[in-house]
C-alpha cells in the first residue's frame, strides 16, 4: 500500500515504523525537518518537509495515489482539515486523529464522512477504555476482548506458586477432560516465543492465553492468580486519560485524583460529582500516605511523564496496592516497567497504531491489536469460501511456525482451537502473529 502520514510527532513516528516494517510505501509529512532526517536515517521510506494542511505539499507527496491517508499532528483542528483536503485531492482512505469525544457520537460519523474524514481516533479515549477493561479482572497484565467478549486474550505474569510453572504445554492440556484456554505465546527475558508441546513454562514468563468468559476462572487458578473485587482507585494525573477514567469509575467506585497543578485541581474539582481531587505531587510518600494509598485496591498513573508514572506505581507497589496501571509512552521505557512488576502498561502509540493498522490488512480483518509487552500482533480475521486456511485440519496446514491460532467464533459460539479444528468460511479466528507471519497468515485468508 501507499500510505501517507501527516505529522511526525510521536504517534505519527511510531506508525511510520510499524508500516515500514510491513513493506508499505510510506511518506511522512512534517514541518520539522530535524525530525524528518533522523527517520529517514533509519527507516526505509520518503520525507517531505511541509504543512499538512498545504495544498501544495499535499500534492508533492502525490496524494492523489494515496491509499491511507492518517493524518496525526499534534492539533486536532489540523488533523481534520489535513484529511478533508487529502481526501478531496483524490486519497483512497483517510484517518484523522482527534481529542473532543463529541465528534464520535453516532450522529456525527455521517457529517465527517461527508466532509471526506472516513475515520476518526481518539487514543485518549482508546486508552481509557483499555484501563477500565484491566481493572475489572486482578491478576492479569492485559486483557482483549473480541466478538463482544466471546473470545478473550489475556497476558499473565506465571510466578513459581502457579500449578502450571514446570509443566510443558502438553502436559497442562491433560489437566483438564476438556479443553478450556490455549497458550498461544510467552514473553521471556524480552524475546516472544510462539510455543509449541513440549515448551515448559518459567517463573517470570508473561503468558498469553485464549479463553472463554466460562474458562477464564480455571485458567486463573491454573496460573495462580487469586481474584478479589477493585473499590478503591487512586488515579495519578488529571489528564484527559485521568479525567475520562475518573468519570467512568466515579459512579462505582471510590476514587481519589491527584493533580500537581492547581487550576486544574479546581477545574477537575468541578467537572468531577463524586472524585475527590487533590492537588499534590503524587511522587510525595507522605501525601500518598496521608491520603489512604494503603486502603487502595488499584493505582493508574496517567501523568504526561512516563517516568513519574513508573515510580509512582512502584510507590503504591510498595505500600500494598495489589492492582498498578501506568501509562509508559517511552518505548524504550515499556521492558522496564514490565520488569519491575507493573501491572497493565498502556501506549497510546500503540492503541493509535492498532487502530490504523487494520486498515492495511488485505483480508478481512475485524479486530487487530498490537501488544504492548511484546513485538507480536493479534488479529481476529474472517475466512472466507476460497481460504487456503479452510482446506484442512489445523494440524494437517502448514501454519507459519511465526503464528499461532488461539480459537473461533462460529455462529456466534466461542471455540478454543485444537490440532483437530477445521476452519469455516465466515468463521472469526483469533490469531496470534509475530511480525514476520503476518502477511504469511494474511494470504491464507485471502
Amino acid at each position: 500500500m501507499r500510505i501517507i502520514i501527516a505529522g511526525a510527532g510521536e504517534v505519527g513516528t511510531h506508525v511510520a515504523k510499524l508500516m515500514c516494517n510491513a513493506n508499505h510505501d510510506v511518506i511522512l509529512i512534517d514541518d520539522n525537518a530535524e525530525r524528518l532526517q533522523q527517520m529517514e536515517a533509519h527507516f526505509d521510506l520518503m520525507t517531505i518537509v511541509g504543512s499538512v494542511s498545504s495544498i501544495d505539499d499535499l500534492k508533492s507527496a502525490n496524494v492523489e495515489s494515496c491509499d491511507l491517508f492518517i493524518a496525526v499532528p499534534p492539533y486536532e483542528e489540523l488533523s481534520i482539515m489535513s484529511a478533508i483536503l487529502a481526501k478531496k485531492l483524490g486519497a483512497k482512505v483517510t484517518i484523522a486523529r482527534i481529542n473532543n469525544y463529541e465528534y464520535l457520537l453516532p450522529e456525527n460519523k455521517e457529517f465527517f464522512q461527508q466532509l471526506g474524514v472516513d475515520q476518526l481516533i481518539y487514543p485518549e479515549e482508546l486508552a481509557a477504555k483499555e484501563i477500565m477493561t484491566s481493572l475489572k479482572r486482578v491478576g492479569i497484565r492485559q486483557q482483549i476482548d473480541f466478538s463482544d467478549g466471546q473470545l478473550i486474550l489475556y497476558a499473565i505474569k506465571v510466578r513459581e506458586n502457579a500449578p502450571i510453572v514446570n509443566k510443558t504445554l502438553a502436559e497442562v492440556g491433560e489437566i483438564h477432560s476438556q479443553k478450556l484456554y490455549n497458550i498461544v505465546a510467552i514473553n521471556r527475558d524480552g524475546e516472544t516465543i510462539i510455543p509449541r508441546g513440549n515448551e515448559s513454562f518459567k517463573h517470570n514468563d508473561l503468558a498469553y492465553f485464549i479463553t472463554t468468559p466460562e474458562g477464564t476462572q480455571q485458567l486463573m487458578t491454573d496460573a495462580g492468580k487469586e481474584q478479589f473485587d477493585i473499590k478503591n482507585v487512586m488515579i495519578l494525573g488529571g489528564s484527559r486519560i485521568g479525567k475520562k477514567v475518573a468519570q467512568r469509575l466515579e459512579d462505582d467506585y471510590n476514587v481519589k485524583l491527584i493533580e500537581i497543578d492547581k487550576e486544574k485541581s479546581n477545574r477537575l474539582a468541578d467537572e468531577l460529582e463524586r472524585t475527590l481531587v487533590i492537588n499534590g505531587d503524587g511522587r510525595n510518600l507522605e501525601l500518598l500516605k496521608d491520603e489512604g494509598i494503603k486502603k487502595m485496591d488499584a493505582f493508574v498513573a496517567v501523568t504526561a511523564n512516563s517516568e513519574v508514572n513508573i515510580l509512582a506505581c512502584q510507590l503504591a507497589k510498595k505500600m500494598g496496592v495489589r492492582k498498578s496501571v501506568a501509562e509508559v509512552e517511552n518505548m524504550d521505557y515499556i521492558d522496564l516497567a514490565e520488569n519491575v512488576g507493573i501491572g497493565t502498561l498502556i501506549n497510546k502509540k500503540l492503541i493509535a497504531a492498532s487502530y490504523i493498522y487494520r486498515y492495511t490488512v488485505k483480508a478481512r480483518v475485524s479486530h487487530v491489536k498490537c501488544l504492548t509487552t511484546s513485538k507480536a500482533e493479534v488479529l481476529e480475521l474472517v475466512a472466507s469460501d476460497d481460504s487456503k486456511i479452510i482446506k484442512g485440519r489445523l494440524s494437517e496446514i502448514k501454519l507459519p511456525k511465526d503464528v499461532n491460532v488461539g480459537g473461533i467464533i462460529r455462529n456466534g459460539q466461542a471455540i478454543i482451537a485444537t490440532g483437530n479444528t477445521q476452519i469455516m468460511p465466515n468463521d472469526k479466528v483469533v490469531i496470534f502473529a509475530m511480525p514476520s507471519g503476518i502477511r504469511k497468515i494474511e494470504k491464507m485468508f485471502n
